[in-house]
């Protein structure tokens, strides 16, 4: 297959997850909207404050082991191997982090409660019990990702923002009342998954079937399986009996570092929120922050689509030694985010105000400049996620962790400096910044970690 074909199978997944989790980001951001609109702007505060626990912890315990899956599945469907002994420790691991979590949960229960969500007993139990469910909706999506499933993969997140939107819309229209009822709805998404997944190994099922058909004989398909082992081995500096054996220790030590990139991630998207909680007047402010983040988080929902096709896309380049592919399938998705970007930047200089308050009300006032600066730092960041993707497929975890760290580190220090009394300003200014330092140094990685000789175009 061409190179040009390759990087076209990639464009084709990619736009089929963007379709279904872009509608699946609309319906989130309508969720914020509809849940503004239905409650005080104290009980909205409270129900973001549980959004961002929820959506702070559960990529953090469990998107390592969807992006585990999604590479490993990828590297072996490329070189023929068998999945089963990955799949069966990736569940281990799993099942050992939401066990961690739940511990954690209940040990720390009483803070919890009562400081964060201010003794809401109702509020604590959803997002023990969303964070939970959720461990077999990344499993599913990890299974989805490797096998390129990414019909299946869109379909799981939407139904779920279809179902967690209801429950607002319930409460607006009158058919219930309460705050209770809109926080189940951030619980009844991933509790919709547990119908949901088994499709997922259904799909499996099918795609090992459909790998099973070869028209090539035993021949050339041995001689095929034993040059992309080589090519693979040549590229990870690792043996075909290493790559053959998937430990407990080889699928933790990934999980463990893709854990703390995670925790990274979360920190930079959410922290604010609770720091301004904590600083700045409760549970208000927080929410005023989290308003302008929906500019971030919103396009990562939608680029969690591009990433769910990257790091599979990218870890079969790599098992097959095609770097020309590789190096441009980084280029162009670089290229289209800073596109969009730009695009929306522009958007909010010209009408960013206005928008934000037919969204969330009148009550919520944000200056143009801020707007586009999130906007502008929104972009940066999704170009650093992307490089971020390769990283984990060239197996540069440990150092791509180094980067996500500082980055981390240097907004959460610069959140509770008091250089700018407003925490609103104080994330205009630090989240942009904290995602330029990210990309330099994760682009500074890529380049270390891709080589530029020939690659195999056939």
């Amino acid at each position: 297959m061409s190179s040009g074909a390759k990087t076209s199978d990639y464009g084709r997944g990619a736009a089929l997850l963007t379709a279904g989790i872009g509608i699946t980001g609309l319906v989130t951001f309508a969720f914020f909207s509809i849940s503004s609109h239905a409650l005080s702007q104290e009980q909205y505060g409270q129900i973001a404050l549980l959004w961002s626990v929820v959506f702070m912890v559960t990529p953090v315990f469990y998107r390592p082991i969807e992006q585990l899956l999604a590479r490993t599945i990828a590297e072996r469907r490329a070189r023929d191997q068998a999945i089963g002994e990955p799949l069966r420790m990736a569940g281990l691991i799993q099942l050992g982090l939401a066990a961690l979590f739940a511990a954690l949960a209940l040990i720390f229960r009483e803070p919890l409660q009562d400081d964060l969500f201010d003794g809401n007993e109702t509020l604590y139990w959803v997002m023990f019990a969303s964070v939970i469910a959720y461990a077999v909706s990344y499993f599913g999506r990890g299974l989805l990702a490797g096998h390129q499933r990414f019909g299946l993969y869109g379909l799981l997140v939407f139904i779920e923002a279809t179902t967690r939107i209801m429950f607002p819309i319930a409460v607006l229209v009158g058919i219930a009342s309460g705050q209770s009822v809109v926080a189940l709805g951030i619980l009844a998404g991933p509790v919709i998954s547990l119908f949901v997944v088994p499709l997922a190994l259904l799909g499996r099922r099918r795609a090992d079937h459909d790998l099973a058909v070869d028209p090539r004989s035993p021949a050339e398909q041995a001689a095929a399986a034993a040059e992309g082992e080589a090519r693979f081995d040549a590229a990870s500096g690792s043996t075909a009996q290493e790559e053959a054996q998937f430990t407990l220790s080889e699928g933790g030590g990934f999980a463990l570092a893709a854990l703390v990139i995670m925790a990274c991630e979360q920190t930079i998207l959410n922290a604010a929120p609770l720091i301004a909680k904590g600083t700045a007047g409760g549970a208000a402010a927080a929410a005023a922050v989290i308003n302008i983040l929906v500019i971030a988080r919103a396009p990562m929902q939608l680029f969690q689509s591009v990433s769910t096709s990257l790091l599979p896309h990218l870890s079969k380049l790599r098992a097959t030694g095609d770097f020309a592919t590789y190096r441009r399938s980084v280029r162009l998705t670089l290229l289209a985010i800073a596109a969009a970007a730009g695009f929306g930047v522009i958007v909010m200089l010209a009408c960013g105000p206005w928008l934000m308050k037919l969204v969330f009300g009148e009550e919520y006032a944000y200056e143009r400049a801020g707007l586009a600066a999130i906007t502008l730092g929104m972009g940066v960041y999704l170009c650093a996620a992307t490089l971020n993707q390769a990283a984990l497929a060239a197996r540069r975890t440990a150092q791509a962790t180094v980067c996500w760290l500082i980055a981390a580190v240097g907004f959460v220090v610069w959140m509770l400096l008091p250089v700018v009394e407003d925490p609103l300003r104080r994330v205009e200014i630090g989240y942009p910044a904290s995602a330029i330092l990210l990309f330099v140094s994760l682009f500074g990685l890529y380049l270390v970690s891709t080589p530029r000789g020939a690659s195999c175009d056939s």
